[in-house]
C-alpha cells in the first residue's frame, strides 16, 4: 500500500514495477471514490508540506478551511474524512474533486498536479464510463499479479481481514 504522502512519481515508479502503466494508475486510484481517510493521513498537508511549516499549495482554500475544521492540529488523527464528495456512491466524483484541488489526500492530488498523470484525470472527470472501463481493466491486470500471498479485498485498507491474519499465521 503506498503512503498517502507519496507523489505521483513516486507512484509511477511502483505500479511500474509490477508492469501497470499511469492509465492503471489513476485508475485504480479512483477507488478512493468510496470511503473515507483519516487525519492521520493528511496533518503534513494541512501543516507541513514538504517541511515549509506551510499546507499544500494545491489545496483549493475553501476546501482547506473545511479540512481544517475536520482535522485541527490537537485532533484524534483517527477522526475520518470523505475522500470524495460522494462517498458512498462508486463514481467519478474524485476526478472531479482533483480537477477542483479537491483531493484528501496528498497521493491523490499529485495525479492531477503532475503532467504525467494529469490528462486521465481530467478526462475520467468528464467520462465516468471511460474510468468505469480503465477501472475494470487495471483491476483484471492486478488480479494476475502473483505475490506468493494469498490476496484478498480488505474490510479497512489499514489492516490485514481477521480471517487472513489467521491463514497467515498457518504459513
Amino acid at each position: 500500500m503506498p503512503s498517502p504522502r507519496s507523489n505521483a512519481t513516486y507512484l509511477i515508479g511502483l505500479f511500474q514495477k509490477y508492469n501497470l502503466s499511469v492509465k492503471d494508475l489513476v485508475a485504480l486510484s479512483g477507488s478512493h471514490s468510496i470511503g473515507q481517510g483519516r487525519c492521520f493521513s493528511i496533518m503534513f498537508r494541512l501543516y507541513n508540506q514538504s517541511g515549509s511549516g506551510r499546507p499544500d499549495p494545491a489545496i483549493e482554500p475553501s476546501y482547506r478551511k473545511e479540512l481544517y475544521k475536520l482535522c485541527p492540529e490537537n485532533v484524534d488523527q483517527n477522526i475520518t474524512g470523505n475522500l470524495d464528495a460522494t462517498p458512498e456512491f462508486f463514481d467519478n466524483q474524485y476526478f472531479k474533486d482533483l480537477v477542483s484541488g479537491r483531493g484528501f489526500l496528498n497521493s491523490d492530488q499529485t495525479l492531477f498536479t503532475s503532467a504525467e498523470t494529469r490528462p486521465f484525470v481530467t478526462h475520467f472527470s468528464v467520462d465516468q464510463q471511460g474510468f468505469f472501463d480503465a477501472f475494470v481493466e487495471g483491476m483484471i491486470k492486478m488480479g494476475d499479479l502473483q505475490s506468493g500471498q494469498p490476496g484478498e479485498i480488505r474490510r479497512n485498507c489499514r489492516v490485514a481481514n481477521p480471517s487472513s491474519m489467521n491463514k497467515l499465521m498457518e504459513y
